[in-house]
């Protein structure tokens, strides 16, 4: 049995620390992505406090024919596929860049899916260079995520990067 739950009131750093080694411990001899995906969602909704939605858009298809297809989630419903460069996570896809949107209401072309959202943090997965995956997170608070936030899961998608 499986049981990774951090510590009350850490520090950033160190919350995002524990995530990468359970992220790493429960990944490191599993072949199959979406085994990947999914115990890392529910690491991510575990570790990570204040979240209405936390998951994985994958990239299917290539070039002009690329989009998101949602992958394994915990939350609501959600959009089931998103052309690359629409919303947020599109943006990401596309521009192979974090995006850490304070007010998703704000953001151009925003696509609701949620309307309890108000903040949401979306991490690109690079594997050689190609964007293979996206980490979403939303928040019901306003600038929930933060710089710190960013780095913890931009490293959670390294080591992702040849696991799923």
């Amino acid at each position: 049995m499986y049981d990774f739950r951090p510590e009350t009131d850490l520090p950033a750093a160190e919350r995002y620390r524990q995530l990468y080694q359970a992220a790493d411990a429960l990944t490191q001899d599993e072949s199959d992505a979406i085994a990947n995906m999914a115990n890392c969602t529910a690491l991510i909704w575990e570790f990570l406090p204040d979240l209405n939605w936390a998951g994985f858009y994958r990239v299917v298809g290539s070039g002009a024919n690329s989009q998101l297809v949602l992958g394994p989630f915990i939350g609501r419903p959600a959009c089931i596929r998103i052309e690359m460069g629409k919303g947020v996570c599109g943006t990401s896809a596309a521009s192979a860049e974090t995006q850490l949107v304070e007010d998703v209401h704000k953001f151009p072309g925003h696509i609701p899916c949620d309307a309890a959202s108000s903040s949401e943090l979306v991490v690109p997965v690079i594997r050689d260079g190609k964007v293979i995956a996206v980490i979403d997170c939303d928040s019901p608070l306003p600038a929930r995520f933060t710089a710190e936030d960013a780095t913890g899961l931009e490293a959670l998608a390294e080591l992702l990067s040849k696991r799923i």
